[in-house]
This record gives structure tokens, C-alpha cells and sequence, in this order.
């Protein structure tokens, strides 16, 4: 048990390394000062006059202590746990084994998280991001896929502590969904979320089919963010048709019904964007006009190419070989991304919101 212990030692030593070099990259001496001055801006007396702009300082200021102090105690515990090892070994103590074995997976874990937001330097990597779920070829299969993803990234939302709000949602006739669309909130939502724009394949024996068949089905995923007021963009009015129409949904855990649903399009390039969610017709024309900005934001990102689809993310072409990752149920069970190769076995974890390793992968795929 004590040989387990000496390992433990040696890799948290290893993992000192790491830490040190997060601390470096991260600048903690310079961020403690960006503190300082945004704390002065808040003690300003005319600091509130300007709501959304000081809002934006208050999240700003807080972000950055958090980071500061998710730093500080990580730092704190893992020399606590080294010294913890080093007392173990000396006084030849089994007692503490189980202890310093979790810990170490504990800080382990952190350090790796810490290390995700060094990749996370985009230019909206720290907004908020907005999901848009769309079913692709499979029937009525296709339908619960996309409702199952709609569980999957809200738990895996809930489970970074984001805030998960429901814009838009259209249940489909018989089971399932057609589309929905979600406004996750949080540090970093956007950064974590884009690597999972694309197609997501399932296969499974169907439990729609009397034949117990293997089916497969495709849904997208379109993920933007959605920009704070620094990067706000101006549109012209007269570039805008909207109109208004009585939302239609299931209610209770998706939408509440309103006569006040708003749908926006964008005529010079075609781009359509609804919500629902809200009671206030003006609550749902602003959030609508947050979801096309965004979009038009992408497509100047991204103006080499050539179909708004391949800008936006909504692809017509939702079937086989444009997957981004399958999820296969039987014969086997297993996740892959086809992109960057990563694997995962447990796909009830999978489902349940586990997708960090995917993310991680694309993270630093991409950052080569």
C-alpha cells in the first residue's frame, strides 16, 4: 500500500510542474491587479448608471476572482497533499492511504479542467453560448435522438454549474422533437460547446420498430455565442422582416405557451431565427435578435465560404458520412469522435453528460 503512496508522491511532484506553469501562463499577479481596477470602477458614482455595461465589469471581476481563488486552492491543496505523502512515508502509516489515493485523483482531475481553460483562448471562448437542435434522416428515431441530445447537453450544462434556458422548442407530431434551441450561461460556455457543432449519429436496435431492427439516425447541433455588448453589431432595420405568432409546444417543461413568439429574418442573407420562450413579446425580439447576431458574426468569421449551411451549422445533408461522432448502443456500446479519434465505452455516462474527453481531445487537436 505504502509502494501506492510513493507513486502518488512522485506524480503529484509531477503535477506541481504543471500547476506552476498554469500559474505562469494564467499571469495570477497580473490578473490580482486587473481586480484592483475593476473594483475601482464598481466604487464610481455614477458606476450604475450604465446598467448593462456595469454588469458586465461585476462578471468580469468575479470571473477573475474565481479563477484567481480556484487557483490559490488548488495550489494549497496539493502542497497539503504532498506533505501528507511525505508524513505517510516516514512514519511508515498505512491510515492515510485511502485518503492521499482520492485526493490525488481529485487534484488530478482540477489540474486537467484548469488546463481545458488555457485552450479556451478565443475571441468568444468566455461567452455564453446558444445550442440549436435540429433532426436529421431516421424517422421517428431521429426525433428521440434529438431529444436525448437536448438531455445530454443540458446535463452536461447543470453539471459545470452554466445556467440552461430553453429559447425555442418544437415537439414533433408523434414522439421526440424537431428542433430546440437552449441559451447555456457561464464562464467559458461558448469555448467548451463550439467543438460539438455538427453531426451526431445514433445506432441502436429502434424501440419503434416491431422487428426489434437496428436503426440509425442523425440529428445537428449548431452552437454560437452569444456576444456581450462590447461585441455587439449593428443591423438595419430595414434588413429585418419579423413576425409574431402563437407559440406552439408542449408547455410545462419546455415552453409557456404566449401569443407573443417572434421569428426574424435577415433578407440579405436568409437567416431565420425564432423564439418562444418568454411571455414579453419585446423579451422574445430581444433574444432573437441576440441569436441572429451571432449568426452573422459566424458568417463574417467564416466569409470564404460559400453556403450559409456550412456557416451556420445547419446542414442539409444530416446523414452518413457528415457525422461528427457516433453513438452506438448495439451491437456494442461505444462513443467515438470521428474527428479526432477519441473513444469512450461508457455511453450511459456518455448520455448522462460526460463529454469532456471529446472536448478535451478537440481542444487540443485544434491547438496544434
Amino acid at each position: 500500500m505504502l509502494l501506492q503512496v510513493e507513486e502518488s508522491m512522485n506524480e503529484l511532484v509531477e503535477l506541481r510542474k504543471t500547476l506552476n506553469e498554469i500559474g505562469i501562463h494564467f499571469d495570477i499577479e497580473a490578473l490580482t491587479k486587473r481586480v484592483k481596477e475593476l473594483e475601482n470602477k464598481m466604487q464610481e458614482k455614477d458606476f450604475w448608471d450604465n446598467i448593462n455595461k456595469a454588469q458586465e465589469i461585476t462578471v468580469e471581476a468575479k470571473g477573475i476572482k474565481d479563477k484567481i481563488d480556484k487557483f490559490s486552492a488548488l495550489n494549497n491543496s496539493l502542497e497539503d497533499l504532498i506533505v501528507l505523502c511525505q508524513l505517510t512515508l516516514e512514519e511508515q502509516d498505512t491510515s492515510s492511504v485511502s485518503e492521499v489515493l482520492s485526493d490525488t485523483g481529485k487534484i488530478k482531475g482540477e489540474i486537467e479542467r484548469l488546463k481545458i481553460e488555457i485552450l479556451l483562448s478565443g475571441q468568444y471562448d468566455k461567452n455564453n453560448a446558444i445550442l440549436n437542435l435540429h433532426v436529421g434522416v431516421g424517422g421517428t428515431d431521429a426525433q428521440d435522438w434529438t431529444e436525448m441530445l437536448l438531455r445530454m447537453y443540458t446535463r452536461f450544462a447543470e453539471k459545470k454549474g452554466f445556467k440552461v434556458e430553453t429559447l425555442d422548442i418544437l415537439p414533433a407530431d408523434d414522439y421526440g422533437l424537431k428542433s430546440a434551441s437552449l441559451k447555456i450561461s457561464g464562464d467559458f460556455a461558448y469555448g467548451y460547446l463550439k467543438s460539438e457543432k455538427g453531426i451526431h449519429r445514433l445506432v441502436r436496435i429502434s424501440p419503434f420498430n416491431a422487428n426489434g431492427k437496428r436503426q440509425t439516425s442523425f440529428a445537428s447541433l449548431e452552437v454560437l455565442p452569444e456576444l456581450t455588448e462590447e461585441q455587439d453589431i449593428n443591423i438595419r432595420s430595414e434588413d429585418l422582416r419579423i413576425d409574431t405568432y402563437r407559440a406552439s409546444g408542449a408547455g410545462g417543461q419546455y415552453v409557456n405557451k404566449t401569443e407573443s413568439a417572434i421569428r426574424i429574418t435577415h433578407i440579405p442573407t436568409g437567416i431565420v431565427v425564432q423564439c418562444q420562450n418568454e411571455r414579453s413579446q419585446y423579451s422574445n425580439k430581444e433574444t432573437a435578435l441576440k441569436m441572429l447576431k451571432a449568426k452573422l458574426v459566424e458568417l463574417k468569421e467564416r466569409a470564404h465560404k460559400e453556403k450559409i449551411e456550412d456557416l451556420t451549422g445547419e446542414l442539409k445533408d444530416m446523414g452518413w458520412g457528415s457525422q461528427i461522432r457516433s453513438y452506438i448502443f448495439q451491437p456494442y456500446t461505444m462513443v467515438k469522435d470521428h474527428r479526432t479519434g477519441v473513444e469512450s465505452g461508457n455511453i450511459n455516462a456518455v448520455m448522462d453528460g460526460d463529454i469532456d474527453i471529446f472536448i478535451l481531445g478537440y481542444l487540443k487537436q485544434n491547438s496544434k
